[in-house]
């Protein structure tokens, strides 16, 4: 059954940039965050992680390029969802050293949203299929806390598409210059026996961004202690206990902690 996020207290509005419109939705007061939903959408597990951001003292948007906001996840649900993006031209899902169309609309998203709320810049964390979009979002300045979360685009078919970073060279060199100049960090979660997002793919980080690139490597190897199946793949969302707390959590923590670093480094 689906659960709209108005019914919770979401603004629902159209955004259009870089010639995409998309419903976004927006909750909370503060500095902002940009969360860009997992396949196959708004669910209640990535609405639930954006409440919690929103009781964190941030202002959230969430666009909605993909699926039915408040639809629960299933199998057929996310197929569909796989089989509509693996064809679309704003996400290029199989493409290396790639720019795609739908990272110009959230920098445009991301601009908007820092025009509006306290401090210098915002956050954006992607998931899943979006998790390098936070990262090339990164090219604008306006983006001081860039997370990604087990990044799976492009996908990861081939070697070099494993070891591909999910955005273009020369995006990749924008951020690169920032993290030396400007100071930027980036955040990367993952879980160690992830396949769709693969190890390759943040050696290439940390080779590129050194140690401006911080990682939280989850162990979901056979017997690890918080008894995660080898395909454990939503670090933030599905795979989070609370009680007790697992590594997950502990990751949902470092989340909010690294926003709060970066985008009110005066309270600190």
């Amino acid at each position: 059954m689906t659960m709209s996020p108005e019914a919770a207290g979401w603004r629902r509005a159209p955004f259009t940039g870089a010639g995409l419109t998309y419903d976004c939705f927006e909750k909370g007061e503060g500095p902002g965050v940009v969360v860009i939903p997992e396949i196959p959408g708004l669910t209640p597990d990535v609405l639930g992680y954006a409440e919690h951001l929103v009781s964190e003292g941030f202002t959230v948007v969430i666009p909605s390029p993909f699926g039915t906001p408040g639809k629960p996840e299933s199998a057929l649900y996310t197929l569909g969802i796989v089989a509509r993006l693996c064809v679309s031209k704003e996400f290029r899902a199989f493409a290396a050293n790639a720019e795609r169309p739908i990272t110009q609309y959230l920098r445009a998203v991301a601009q908007d949203l820092a025009a509006r709320t306290p401090g210098q810049g915002v956050g954006v964390i992607g998931m899943c299929f979006t998790g390098g979009f936070g990262l090339a979002t990164a090219v604008d300045d306006v983006v001081l806390a860039p997370v990604l979360s087990q990044p799976s685009v492009p996908l990861p078919l081939t070697a070099k598409l494993r070891r591909d970073p999910g955005l273009s060279r020369r995006e990749l060199d924008v951020v690169k210059q920032r993290t030396q100049t400007d100071g930027l960090c980036v955040l990367g979660l993952r879980f160690s026996k992830d396949g769709m997002a693969p190890a390759d793919r943040f050696a290439t980080l940390r080779a590129e961004l050194g140690d401006a690139f911080e990682v939280i490597e989850l162990d979901s190897a056979p017997g690890n202690a918080d008894g995660y199946s080898k395909s454990a793949h939503s670090v933030v969302t599905r795979e989070v206990k609370q009680n007790p707390p697992n590594s997950a959590f502990q990751a949902r923590i470092r989340t909010v902690e690294f926003f709060r670093e970066r985008l009110t480094p005066d309270a600190q």
